[in-house]
Order: structure tokens, then C-alpha cells, then sequence
């Protein structure tokens, strides 16, 4: 069996093809005739190989088939791996494993062919081996990847698509975590420092009529063209699994952000996604007040919690209302 360095991992080819290739070697089958043993050893190791070949290729792959991803997790997917980086990954592997069936039914009528020759069959078996090697090689890295994106995924909420998402956003440290503790049954953590939130959370929260999922993202610093992956998953998350868009602004610049900065970042949202429901609302009102006419909440008190739901309920049966009937 191949062994990796220490701290290194095998190859994804060299760990499937040594479970193939072993399985196959294993094959005994019973005649009276030396020449049908032969003939059959040869089969049962195309046959053999082959099937397991196709079913660990399949376990590649099933993560994203059942059931398939939704929205929110392509979403994530594109903004860390990016745009189209799944889809090809995927379509490579399926490739491989309609090209590994193809190669096991012309190597077993090659083998039915070179019989009985047994030095004949013995060339067809390793012809076979080593073909379907080369198909499987060629996928190293998409295995990688898809092993990769499934870790990723696994990490990470899966958010219901059939329930309303509201989506808490903004600048790191303007009260994102605090707010989704108060309107959720999320824990998320939270302390005064920037992106303590390193990844999407989700929490629940009952507004009587239905299950809504709250989401804590990580901080976004509005830079222009430069985003880093922590708030991809952020902008992944609006983009992908927003009914409403709770956007946060600290109107007592604590988090460490002018509210000029943090009014353009909203700015921006609005203008580029204009499909986007977006609710803006103010944090901190124990430490800072004004006059914007945005609602105005403190999750330290309490203070506006309450109109907060009652505004997200008013909004989401407004959402649902307006949403076309499902089809029959």
C-alpha cells in the first residue's frame, strides 16, 4: 500500500485506485478448467475494480446531489472557491466514472476475445489498469476540492429555503451578534473587537406564523473591488439567502467605523442590489442617539427589540402576501 510523508496526505487517485486494485487482486474464482480460472480471474478483476472504482467516485460526489444544494450554500461555495469551481469539479468526476464504465465493458469483451491465451488476457487486464488509472489521476484535484467544499459546507448552517431568512448585516463590531442573541435562539460569540464572527449562524426565532431563521455573518468593511473570505460568506449569505436584509449601523462610531463609511457601504448595497429587502436599523441606542427616523435598538437594554419583531412580522406576512402561489 502507498504511504504519504508524515504530515502529508495521499493523493486522492493513489488511496482509490490501491482499494480498487487490491479488492481486485482478491478475485477466486472456482473451475476444473486452469484456462476458465483464468478466464474469469481476468473478468472478476475488470468487474471488480471497476465497481468500486465507480462507487467511491459516487460517494465523491453524493454530498451535493441528496439533497442538492440550495441557493444560500452555492452561494458560499462560489465566494470562497469561486464562481463555477463546484459545477466543473462535479462534471469532471461524472465524466470519469461514464468513461471508467465504458473502458470495463470494451475490456471485458477484449478479454473474451484473448482467451485462452493467458499471456494475452494478462496484457488486456493491465491495459485495463492502467487506462482507468490515467482517468482516475486526472481528477486529483477536482477529488481534492470536492473533499474540500464538503468540509466546508459541513461547517456551515443549512438554512431552510421553504422558511424566511433574516440576514443581520453590517460593519464588524456595530452589534450584529449581540442583536441575533436577543432575536434568536443563536449563541452566537461576542466581544469588542472586529470580526469576532468568523463564519454564517444561525438562530430561530417564532413570530407566530412562522419559523424564521435569523443569520449572524461576519462583518463587511466596504472596501471597494477587495473583499477577504470572511466577508464573502457575509455577501454570500445577502445575496443567497436573504428574504430580508437586516442591516445594522452604529450611529455611536464604538465599533471603531464612521457612519459615513458605514452609511456608503448601505449606499452601495442598495444601489447593486436593488431585489434586496433591506431594513435598516441603528444599535447602541444606549450609547448614542439621533434623529434619523431609523429604528433605533440596544441589545444591551432591550430597548426597540420588541418593535424590531414586530416591524420584521409586519414585513415578512407583507413578503409572503406579495410571493406567487406555489405550483400544483
Amino acid at each position: 500500500m502507498p504511504v504519504a510523508a508524515k504530515g502529508e496526505r495521499l493523493p486522492e487517485s493513489v488511496e482509490l485506485l490501491d482499494i480498487a486494485f487490491r479488492r481486485a487482486s482478491k478475485a477466486t474464482p472456482r473451475s476444473d478448467s486452469r484456462s476458465d480460472r483464468n478466464l474469469l480471474r481476468a473478468r472478476l478483476k475488470v468487474v471488480r475494480s471497476s465497481a468500486t472504482l465507480l462507487r467511491h467516485l459516487r460517494s465523491r460526489i453524493a454530498f451535493a446531489e441528496r439533497p442538492p444544494l440550495t441557493d444560500f450554500q452555492r452561494s458560499l461555495v462560489d465566494g470562497r472557491f469561486g464562481a463555477g469551481t463546484f459545477d466543473r469539479a462535479i462534471a469532471r468526476v461524472r465524466r470519469a466514472t461514464e468513461r471508467i464504465r465504458g473502458l470495463a465493458r470494451e475490456s471485458e469483451g477484449a478479454i473474451d476475445r484473448a482467451a485462452p491465451d493467458p499471456e494475452a488476457i494478462g496484457r488486456e487486464v493491465r491495459a485495463f489498469y492502467g487506462r482507468v488509472s490515467s482517468h482516475v489521476r486526472e481528477i486529483d484535484r477536482d477529488l481534492a476540492r470536492l473533499r474540500e467544499i464538503q468540509g466546508f459546507l459541513k461547517a456551515r448552517p443549512r438554512l431552510d429555503p421553504a422558511e424566511p431568512s433574516v440576514v443581520v448585516a453590517g460593519f464588524p463590531n456595530v452589534g450584529k451578534s449581540s442583536l441575533v442573541a436577543r432575536l434568536s435562539s443563536a449563541r452566537p460569540e461576542i466581544a469588542d473587537y472586529p470580526f469576532t464572527t468568523r463564519s454564517i449562524a444561525v438562530g430561530h426565532a417564532d413570530l407566530g406564523f412562522d419559523r424564521l431563521q435569523v443569520v449572524d455573518t461576519p462583518g463587511i468593511l466596504g472596501r471597494t473591488g477587495t473583499t477577504n473570505p470572511i466577508e464573502r460568506e457575509a455577501e454570500a449569505a445577502m445575496a443567497g439567502a436573504a428574504t430580508i436584509v437586516l442591516f445594522l449601523l452604529d450611529p455611536s462610531e464604538s465599533s471603531g467605523y464612521p457612519l459615513a463609511e458605514q452609511e456608503s457601504l448601505l449606499a452601495r448595497w442598495k444601489e447593486h442590489r436593488p431585489d434586496l429587502t433591506i431594513l435598516e436599523v441603528e444599535t447602541k441606542s444606549d450609547l448614542a442617539r439621533r434623529p434619523s427616523g431609523r429604528l433605533a435598538v440596544s441589545s444591551v437594554t432591550g430597548e426597540g427589540v420588541p418593535e424590531l419583531l414586530a416591524r420584521l412580522k409586519s414585513m415578512l406576512r407583507d413578503r409572503l402576501r406579495a410571493a406567487p402561489p406555489p405550483d400544483d
